[in-house]
């Protein structure tokens, strides 16, 4: 195959290789978090912006590449707003979508709406992260796929929660489990994540909103259980937010003992969401008077203060 760059002709070859780069990404980003796989997503992402503006190809090519940029430029957003830079995300969530409009691309449009629905979640936005979930919805229902619809449904439901509305909350989650259940078109790549360890730590997360933290460990524990192995990132999150969820329960040691135990696992995850997370279990064992919580505090708040020095 003839090197992007030794030559202007570009093809399909050229496409797959790049496309196959994206792929890459996203594995990177499952097993090790946004916070060191952003600057290799950003380099990709102006690679293949130096094909578009310097290379030949015929209007079919073009197009695959533009759309090629705008779901790098979104998992550029994506793995920002893992790293906890906001701003940045927003940035590249703005480039992507852009993209999309141009491109007229529903997939495009499905997948921005839903990663800034969960920034905005993320950032106390919730009625903005429901409209964001539900223009993402009302395209998906379009395309007829059962789990990228379900998918969606669990973000709305996240929004919901967050706005108390438990009720509604409870109902969504419930449709987006029927969901997965159903017959369909297939689904976008990316939602490859999407499954019952995923719905479970959505359950969870709902209940815990609501202050039924009890119910939710239960969710927790099983997501933990249930999620691969290679999606390491999650698998930390998932671990903390349990330990969250423990200690809000009154089980205190249990807690402790999972936030501490997840230590070993995060040295290989670098995602500012998590360790935004560990912060807050952290401060929740600092409440407590038992000798154990307080041992666990300190090494959480020395962990994260090496992680913030390195």
């Amino acid at each position: 195959m003839t090197p992007l760059g030794a030559s202007g002709a570009v093809g399909t070859t050229h496409l797959t290789e790049l496309r196959a780069g994206l792929r890459s990404l996203f594995h990177l980003d499952d097993a090790y978090g946004g916070g060191d796989v952003r600057s290799l997503a950003v380099r990709h992402l102006r690679r293949v912006r130096r094909v578009i503006n310097t290379g030949e190809y015929p209007d079919t090519i073009g197009r695959q590449l533009q759309l090629l940029s705008g779901e790098i430029a979104e998992h550029c957003g994506w793995l920002y707003y893992d790293a906890d830079d906001q701003e940045s995300a927003r940035r590249y969530f703005g480039e992507a979508l852009t993209t999309a409009t141009m491109l007229r691309d529903v997939n495009l449009e499905i997948l921005v709406f839903s990663s800034m629905s969960l920034q905005a979640c993320y950032e106390g936005r919730a009625r903005d992260g429901l409209d964001l979930a539900r223009a993402a919805q009302e395209r998906a229902t379009r395309l007829g796929s059962p789990v990228l619809q379900s998918l969606i449904a669990a973000r709305e439901a996240r929004a919901l929660a967050l706005m108390g509305d438990g009720t509604t909350a409870n109902r969504r989650l419930g449709e987006a489990m029927k969901l997965m259940a159903r017959k369909g078109r297939p689904s976008p790549e990316w939602t490859a994540f999407h499954g019952s360890a995923e719905l479970e730590y959505a359950q969870g997360l709902l209940y815990g909103e609501l202050g039924h933290h009890s119910a939710a460990t239960r969710f927790l524990s099983a997501a933990l259980a249930h999620q691969e192995t290679t999606y390491g990132r999650n698998r930390a999150l998932y671990r903390i937010t349990l330990a969250k969820n423990l200690i809000a329960a009154g089980e205190v040691e249990e807690g402790a003992a999972h936030a501490v135990g997840s230590l070993e696992h995060l040295e290989e995850v670098e995602s500012g969401r998590v360790t935004k997370r560990l912060t807050e279990v952290a401060s929740a064992l600092s409440t407590v008077e038992a000798a154990s919580a307080q041992e666990a505090a300190g090494e959480l708040a020395e962990y994260v203060q090496a992680r913030g020095a390195a």
